[in-house]
């Protein structure tokens, strides 16, 4: 998906959606495993509340994409197990360095997923717009999760800047596999 061109009348628009459901759909999935790591971690300190709020969203959003899976017959990951794993080893390890680390983590998926989704909608374009309008509604909470890791103090986690760096390039890799695989 390159964003530059939307997929209106393309041929291979079927397929391109699909891979976007499939990839959305793991990205939601790996969302609720980090931030369950973080809850096994911080669920019972002061971050607890917070913490939960996102995670209620983000299950809110695979609930949708399990309804789109099943709905357009699309087939799922063949990573889920290993996202399973991942995504609360990222959350419960950055949770374990502490509160900041575990906000710095979630900005940092958080951005990862903005960027994902904002060239998505460019890629659609006018194309799917029962898709489109979800796409931009779950963006819009992401980039409140955003806001929230950013209000309680994720630029102050140590070593901040690397632990973002490194979080992005596993959130771009992980796209950028579970689209295919």
């Amino acid at each position: 998906m390159t964003g530059s061109h939307p997929i209106g009348g393309d041929p291979a628009a079927p397929a391109l959606v699909e891979r976007m459901i499939r990839v959305d759909h793991a990205g939601e999935y790996g969302a609720t495993r980090i931030y369950a790591g973080q809850l096994a971690v911080l669920g019972r300190g002061p971050k607890g509340d917070i913490i939960r709020h996102m995670q209620a969203q983000e299950q809110q959003h695979l609930r949708t994409f399990d309804t789109l899976i099943a709905d357009r017959r699309v087939r799922p990951t063949a990573l889920l197990p290993v996202w399973h794993l991942a995504g609360f080893a990222l959350g419960a390890v950055t949770a374990a360095m502490g509160e900041r680390a575990a906000m710095a983590c979630t900005v940092a998926v958080e951005e990862a997923i903005d960027d994902h989704y904002s060239v998505q909608l460019e890629t659609l374009g006018t194309a799917e717009p029962a898709l489109r309008e979800t796409v931009s509604a779950f963006r819009a909470e992401e980039r409140e999760h955003r806001n929230i890791g950013l209000e309680h103090g994720a630029e102050h986690a140590f070593g901040y800047r690397l632990l973002s760096r490194v979080i992005k390039a596993g959130c771009r890799t992980a796209i950028a596999i579970s689209e295919r695989l």
